[in-house]
């Protein structure tokens, strides 16, 4: 018996660490004071870039403890030969603490501290696949910085996350990342060909909240805008303006029922948003989707949630589930939302989700007016097999019996390792017109080796338009690439995957068939850089056209002056919907940020599209230079100063740009408190009017205030 047992546990990840409790609680101030010495630690980190595998250079210990309410984390990362380095502006020493509360092996939380001070936090899903930082949490951290060691601590309240009633081994995992040398190192083993997976994390073993009660938050928003709009009088042959403020409030609430319940309301939330999202160029027959940032939306994300495969790409999941649906902007204004509530529930095998919201009237134009609308979205999900998944999602709106959109689906997923496959299917009803869709996709790892592929197949009349996003029905997409993959110990190339494989696609409304090959390298350097190169060619069918399909793909990253740096290329001969014709089109983007000193730095980001006609001739080009400037006065508190210049070209002569418009803007933030944020925001644009001269159209100021009541 002993000996099987023994195998048993060679099989698994053994790496643990015991919760002591602690009756003084240490203060949090980055100082690693004598309390600490009566924790528990790990210590014996695990090299996985450059070296994978091999002995880190230097030493970190981790130490753990927790008291009634709390839990607590103390870094100290040994920096004997480089000295720690911590700036708000570039890239600097980090640690993170990744836990798993309910023990399911497929998702988790997330915690990151840099040298600076900074933080950022968020969902670990699918087993490590997808990272997800819109969740905000209440904890807390200290950093310190000395000559030869960088000590950080972290307080994490048990109140302000979800875990298992009962269950005193979670799922843990430690990181330290070292600027000098760009080291990365993990506690517990981490394979490149997989990445790292939530189910070979370590174990958290003694865990114990003793907390009484649990949070009740109450989270008042106000929000006053003053908008100015230029226009032409028509009617009067003259120029006009429009002023207008427009005070909000608004009341959000949260309770944690228990460790594994919440409850989150809301009423006639202000969702406006602060940012404005960039200028874009879309030729294509879809709409650009959008993501997610409002709070009432973000909080439980991880329960409605369907599997995917992270940025593979070759992938497309049903969204039936588009919560920007939900008070969608129109003309710029975002339909009021009346109220909404939300349940959730989270167990070690179940998960549990309840959402309803009601929107208000809006007039869009004088010849239409958004109606009452209606909402709701359920989801249950159930873990099978420690990293799998089943899952059902309901959503739905309704205007009246008349008029009224919804959807049913159903998921699975199956996750060893790098090895995944997915299945998902639902059907659709709007206003008595039914719908199905189908959509699968797999991913098998050999040694050096990997396959992988999709198929979706969605009917014309599969309809989620009011409450998802599914704008491709009609569509039939098939995937299949295959290519070795080989990573090395030493040396200047730290891995390289090439894959080779064919795409079939039939078009919403064609009858034939378009099909492409693809030959795709992606090689990765030590010294963090990396390209993608691809390239593909095929006979595609699209608007009653046949045509040979090309496409070149070059993209280069990495980091200059400890910053990101990209360069790329994208080149496509296909059916320009926004002309009419299949003609080639070019995109090609730079970006690259500079510290000038550590509190302030200074970026720019640009974009070039191109356009051909038949006959190869340039007919367009629209050119969008971002360039900004960042102040972090404080790791809570910065400025954003930036301006948006598109230009236009009728040709290909550089000399023709004209300026089409402008934007300047400024965005302040200061997160005065948990969860509680001050905004000021001002955007000016203009733009050209019908004679070509560019014009004021509108100024845009606004201040928002988020202020946490919790107890």
């Amino acid at each position: 018996m002993s000996f099987i047992l023994i195998i048993a546990l060679m099989g698994q990840n053994t790496k643990v660490v015991d919760v002591h409790f602690t009756g003084v609680s240490p203060k949090i101030d980055g100082f690693i004071e004598d309390i600490w010495e009566t924790a528990d630690s790990a210590y014996d980190f695990i090299q996985y870039e450059p070296y994978e595998n091999e002995e880190p250079e230097q030493k970190t210990s981790v130490y753990v403890l927790q008291d009634e309410e709390n839990l607590y984390f103390a870094f100290r990362c040994y920096s004997d030969k480089y000295r720690p380095f911590g700036c708000f502006t570039k890239d600097e020493d980090y640690v993170r603490v990744s836990i798993d509360p309910f023990g399911n092996n497929t998702t988790g939380y997330y915690f990151l501290v840099f040298a600076s001070g900074l933080l950022w936090d968020g969902w670990v899903l699918d087993d490590g696949r997808n990272w997800d930082d819109t969740w905000e949490g209440i904890w807390y951290r200290g950093v310190q910085l000395y000559e030869d060691r960088l000590e950080v601590e972290i307080k994490i309240p048990f109140k302000s996350i979800r875990y298992k009633k009962g269950l005193n081994e979670w799922g843990l995992q430690f990181f330290r990342y070292t600027v000098t040398n760009h080291e990365t190192d993990y506690w517990t083993e981490v394979d490149h060909s997989e990445g790292e997976l939530v189910s070979k994390w370590g174990t958290l073993r003694g865990v114990d909240p003793q907390a009484a009660g649990y949070y009740f938050e109450l989270y008042p928003e106000a929000y006053v805008r003053y908008d100015q709009d230029w226009f032409y009088d028509a009617a009067n042959d003259l120029d006009s303006t429009t002023k207008e403020i427009k005070p909000s409030a608004s009341l959000n609430l949260k309770w944690d029922i228990t460790p594994q319940t919440t409850l989150n309301a809301t009423a006639y939330p202000d969702f406006a948003q602060i940012e404005s999202d960039p200028f874009t160029l879309n030729l294509s027959r879809y709409p650009t989707y959008l993501s997610e940032r409002r709070p009432f939306f973000i909080e439980g994300r991880d329960i409605f949630h369907m599997s995917d495969f992270g940025d593979w790409g070759f992938f497309q999941g049903l969204e039936l589930y588009y919560s920007r649906k939900i008070g969608k902007s129109v003309n710029g204004n975002a339909i009021p939302i009346i109220g909404g509530m939300k349940f959730t529930h989270k167990t070690q095998d179940w998960n549990i989700g309840l959402l309803s919201a009601y929107t208000d009237e809006y007039e869009i134009d004088e010849t239409y007016t958004e109606p009452y609308r209606g909402f709701g979205i359920f989801r249950l999900k159930r873990n099978i097999m420690q990293t799998a998944d089943l899952g059902f999602l309901f959503s739905g709106t309704m205007e009246n019996k008349d008029n009224y959109n919804y959807a049913v689906g159903i998921d699975g997923v199956y996750r060893k390792g790098a090895d995944q496959i997915i299945v998902q299917g639902a059907l659709s009803e709007k206003n008595n017109k039914q719908g199905f869709g189908f959509t699968t996709g797999f991913h098998k790892l050999f040694e050096s080796f990997r396959v992988f592929g999709s198929a979706m197949v969605v009917q014309d009349s599969f309809d989620v338009s009011d409450i998802g996003f599914v704008p491709w029905a009609g569509l039939q997409r098939y995937r299949f690439f295959a290519g070795p993959y080989t990573s090395f110990s030493h040396g200047f190339l730290r891995e390289i995957g090439a894959n080779a494989g064919i795409r079939v696609n039939k078009e919403p409304g064609e009858t034939e068939l378009s099909y492409d090959g693809l030959l795709e390298i992606i090689p990765e350097y030590r010294n963090r850089w990396g390209n993608y190169l691809s390239l593909s060619c095929g006979k595609h069918y699209d608007a009653d056209t046949q045509f040979t399909f090309r496409e070149a793909n070059l993209n280069i990253w990495g980091q200059l002056f400890s910053q990101h740096f990209e360069l790329g290329g994208y080149y496509v001969y296909e059916y320009n919907y926004a002309r009419g014709f299949p003609a080639y089109r070019g995109s090609n983007w730079f970006s690259l940020s500079y510290s000038i000193i550590p509190n302030l730095s200074t970026g720019v980001r640009t974009d070039l599209w191109i356009e051909w006609d038949t006959t190869n001739t340039v007919i367009s080009m629209v050119d969008r230079i971002r360039p900004n400037f960042f102040v972090r006065f404080t790791a809570d508190m910065s400025l954003s100063v930036f301006s948006e210049f598109v230009m236009l070209a009728p040709g290909s002569d550089f000399n023709d740009f004209e300026l089409y418009s402008v934007r300047p803007g400024m965005l302040f933030t200061w997160n005065f408190r948990p969860k509680s944020w001050l905004y000021i925001a001002l955007n000016d644009y203009h733009a050209q009017d019908n004679t070509g001269a560019l014009q004021h159209q509108y100024m845009i100021g606004a201040v928002k205030a988020k202020y946490l009541l919790y107890f």
